[in-house]
């Protein structure tokens, strides 16, 4: 079989109609155990407020009890939404799991702008395919700014603090380095982060601040084709434009992607309903919804309201057999030049996505390499200095 990168699982704690927060957030631990098992490199979760169906709203917290569930497997955020917290908050709470957890935890930074405080800004792209993959037009968005707006206030954001992103990026490595220094000339301990072996990655979806200062710092970068697959390339070219030795020698790209494998084609579209109102709930400002039942779920043709504001992410999700997605993420991996790939599964039935991440173990070979794949996982040589 030929070698392929390897594959990591980002999860945001959803659950379905009829299921409960503590239903999602057990769903996401079994999941990390059985991602373990199956020889997945990383297991990250996903930072999101003010969801109906989605309970990842504290990723640090629950990262405590994904920890303890597992042994191997590297554990981290993707990403903790900078802003949202100090930089010494972040780095307190990387640092107690990485305390408890030596050598397994992946910080995962993302800088949350317009975002925060109201709808983001209509980026003109138009379609096209590259070398085979789909990326599509930039629709509009309908978010409600008035949800927004609620949620920076509940969460402290002010109008322009994005922009300290890249000093919140410097502190974090500082304290965690035990080299920071504060604005009163006291030297500053973050116990227990201080000395831990916690790898800092970046995540961006454009070829903005996030993917240039990840290149000039010589980090790792985590690109997203399933939020925003218009500007995927865009993102890693800026990010590869950029770079320059640090904490890496050479450049190292994870890209995400939501995909969604069954034993065949038509019982994957069957699981895979309800995606569409579900994304739509999203950009339509209401917050995730709970994933819907595959019966309830809306059939083709959808409302064309509805495909306006979602037809990105129906266009770019891999749904189908075990072959026909490994080769959809084989494209992905090729065009992109993705050193890893970052997989996210939605569905109603948190058995389903497990089913998934089980097929897609086997046809990528993870099943066959698990034992190897630890000892990468936990020294990863050639890469962090």
């Amino acid at each position: 079989m030929t070698s392929r990168v390897p594959l990591s699982v980002l999860d945001l704690s959803p659950f379905g109609a009829g299921a409960t927060p503590g239903d999602g957030l057990r769903a996401s631990i079994e999941l990390a155990r059985r991602a373990e098992e199956l020889g997945y490199r990383r297991f990250w979760l996903a930072e999101h407020h003010l969801n109906p169906g989605v309970a990842g709203a504290a990723p640090h917290v629950l990262l405590a009890s994904v920890a303890a569930a597992t042994d191997r497997i590297r554990i981290g955020t993707a990403a903790t939404i900078i802003g949202n917290y100090s930089a010494l908050q972040v780095v307190e709470a990387a640092g107690v799991v990485a305390a408890l957890h030596p050598g397994r935890f992946d910080l995962g930074i993302g800088r949350s702008g317009s975002s925060a405080l109201g709808a983001p800004p209509v980026r003109n792209r138009e379609a096209r395919v590259v070398d085979g993959l789909v990326l599509p037009a930039a629709g509009p968005f309908a978010f409600g700014a008035d949800r927004f707006i609620a949620q920076a206030r509940l969460l402290g954001r002010t109008d322009g603090d994005a922009d300290r992103f890249e000093q919140d990026v410097h502190d974090i490595l500082d304290l965690i380095q035990g080299t920071y220094v504060a604005a009163e000339g006291v030297p500053i301990t973050a116990t227990p982060a201080e000395g831990q072996d916690i790898q800092l990655w970046l995540h961006g979806s454009t070829a903005g601040p996030s993917a240039e200062l990840a290149g000039r710092l010589g980090l790792p970068f985590g690109a997203s084709y399933h939020v925003a697959p218009s500007f995927v390339l865009d993102a890693v070219a800026a990010y590869r434009a950029a770079f320059r030795p640090g904490v890496l020698e050479e450049p190292r790209v994870i890209v995400s992607v939501d995909a969604l494998v069954a034993d065949s084609t038509a019982e994957a579209a069957r699981v895979g309903g309800g995606y569409a109102e579900w994304v739509h709930s999203i950009r339509a400002g209401q917050g995730a919804i709970p994933y819907p039942r595959p019966e309830d779920a809306l059939r083709e043709p959808f409302d064309p309201d509805i495909i306006d504001v979602v037809a990105d992410r129906l266009d770019t999700r891999f749904v189908g057999d075990a072959d026909t997605v490994a080769e959809q993420l084989d494209t992905l991996q090729r065009v992109t030049g993705a050193d890893e790939l970052l997989v996210t599964t939605i569905t109603h039935d948190p058995l389903d996505r497990v089913r998934s991440f089980e097929l897609l173990a086997e046809v990528w070979g993870l099943t066959e390499d698990r034992d190897t794949a630890t000892d990468r996982v936990l020294s990863e040589p050639g890469v962090f200095r």
